[in-house]
């Protein structure tokens, strides 16, 4: 019997040793993952502090007046060398895939969620009508919720945020405050040259009474995805614009001088009452379809594309034909009338001649729909 309880002893001993082993194994292990050293989170983590830091001071440096801090060249040709086209185009094969209907509803109620989309305007609010992503993004809206201003000349093409407004001065156009772009960059060369870089805006202008206005209206992703006619007008012109897609979002284009001018894009011009007229839709990530309705040999995003090069449309509209011509002619639009639509939002930049006395009735920052006035005379 002693024997016995000796042996429970010498058995319960052993297993005392053990665990206090195991512990201080277990505890010396954890201390050896706590001082080694992890390079690529430490690296990260420190980068992140630092990049938020020198983000901060400049804020904390600069006032509402003073000047934007502007990417470098090297900040730029570096951001153009991320594959956004190559993404932009698989987005958009993703979004024509078909999905199961018992997925639909969470996955657009998810971006409902995100972005803040008001389904009671769309024209159809059950959420398992939409097959895949680009009909939901496309949704069209109920008639009676986006009327359109009767009492102005001009109105909102879309839905979206008012980036910027004003004169156009020196060809220079403001996308954001105190960032410009060229006015030739922008719409390319036009017919008539002139040895003044500065005049080129005089060869728009058809009266010496007049100048040239412009607006901008980024379009965000949760916002009605087509674009309307905001005036009566005849397109005359399309000129497609190859080239990057980078995002457009506000703190972008405060980013990136000129990035209207380096990002694919496609230029109605024509004319209205006043003189020279023009909508363009500035495509941008995951935005590399542009669609115009009377035009269906438009082809945005292609694979391949020559740098700085542009393709020329012109338009003559025969009956209920609309066919290409050298001669004169154009597409008669209607205030309101839907003109095109984007994939899930970008930005629509209107430049046109207006006489001087043309005043907007718009804030910087202001959130406007489809149809509202922008101005008037």
């Amino acid at each position: 019997m002693m024997a016995a309880a000796a042996v429970r002893l010498l058995s319960r001993a052993l297993r005392i040793g053990c665990r206090t082993s195991s512990q201080h194994r277990s505890l010396s292990t954890g201390l050896r993952l706590l001082t080694r050293p992890r390079p690529f989170p430490l690296l990260l983590v420190t980068g992140g502090c630092y990049l938020g830091y020198q983000q901060y001071k400049r804020r904390g440096q600069q006032d509402e007046e003073a000047a934007p801090y502007l990417a470098t060249p090297i900040q730029v040709a570096l951001y153009r060398t991320f594959p956004t086209r190559l993404v932009s185009r698989a987005w958009g094969r993703l979004n024509r895939l078909d999905l199961p209907t018992w997925l639909r509803k969470p996955i657009y109620s998810l971006y409902i969620w995100t972005f803040g989309v008001n389904m009671q305007e769309a024209e159809v609010e059950d959420l398992h009508h939409y097959k895949n992503l680009g009909e939901f993004f496309r949704r069209r809206l109920k008639p009676a919720v986006r009327p359109v201003c009767a009492a102005s000349c001009l109105t909102s093409p879309a839905d979206g945020k008012i980036l910027h407004f004003g004169r156009v001065k020196n060809s220079e156009v403001e996308q954001v405050k105190g960032v410009t772009y060229s006015l030739e960059n922008f719409l390319g060369p036009q017919t008539r040259q002139s040895k003044d870089p500065s005049s080129f805006q005089d060869h728009l202008l058809s009266s010496p009474d007049s100048e040239l206005f412009h607006v901008v209206v980024y379009l965000a992703p949760g916002d009605y995805h087509c674009f309307h006619s905001p005036t009566d007008w005849k397109v005359e012109l399309r000129r497609h614009f190859p080239g990057s897609l980078m995002s457009v979002n506000p703190g972008v284009a405060r980013w990136v001088k000129e990035l209207f001018c380096l990002n694919e894009r496609v230029v109605l011009s024509g004319q209205w009452q006043h003189g020279f007229f023009s909508l363009t839709a500035v495509g941008a990530t995951n935005v590399g379809s542009i669609r115009v309705y009377f035009d269906q040999e438009l082809r945005t995003n292609t694979p391949r594309y020559s740098k700085g090069s542009f393709h020329d449309h012109s338009y003559v509209a025969v009956g209920d034909q609309v066919k290409s011509a050298a001669g004169e002619g154009g597409v008669a639009l209607l205030k309101g009338q839907p003109v095109g639509e984007f994939n899930l939002g970008s930005t629509i930049v209107l430049l046109f001649e207006a006489p001087r006395d043309f005043s907007f009735s718009l804030q910087p920052g202001q959130r406007i729909r489809m149809g509202e006035a922008l101005g008037s005379l």
